[in-house]
């Protein structure tokens, strides 16, 4: 008497290697996406972190100082009070502030004083725009003006 080996046949194997393969494929697929999407947020919240940093800074700074001047010439923005000195250095591709560099593109730069836009020499607000690449954000940034700034003009 033969006896019957139970077993799947060749077909059965074929047809379970076949959706495996496809469940796998899928998965790697799937995963790819979301590799993907993940990196698109990193870049975002980097892009985001930077920017913040860089309206942080000017805030405090603008806050903290006397006097503020613009020198178009060079591009620089120097901030005083009795105790120290900042310079803002507004490169094509970043900000450079003392040993921090700020990576954002600025395309727009207006400078005010008193209300009225000014090209060089003091000012008591600033008006950054990004470019598209940071999502044409606006910066606006100023201070309240001490009296020793209207005696000393």
């Amino acid at each position: 008497m033969d006896q019957k080996i139970k077993a799947f046949t060749l077909n059965e194997m074929l047809v379970v290697l076949l959706i495996t393969s496809l469940v796998v494929g899928m998965a790697y697929s799937v995963l790819r996406l979301v590799q993907l999407q993940m990196q698109g947020i990193s870049g975002n919240y980097e892009r985001n972190t930077e920017l913040n940093l860089l309206r942080q800074s000017l805030w405090v700074d603008f806050n903290q100082c006397d006097r503020i001047w613009f020198d178009p010439s060079k591009n620089e923005l120097v901030m005083a009070n009795e105790l120290k000195q900042t310079i803002y250095l507004f490169q094509e591709d970043e900000v450079i502030k003392d040993r921090d560099t700020f990576s954002v593109k600025i395309t727009s730069l207006d400078r005010y004083f008193n209300g009225k836009m000014t090209g060089f020499g003091e000012i008591d607000a600033l008006d950054l725009y990004t470019s598209k690449e940071l999502g044409d954000k606006r910066i606006f940034v100023f201070k309240r003006n001490a009296t020793t700034t209207y005696m000393n003009q």
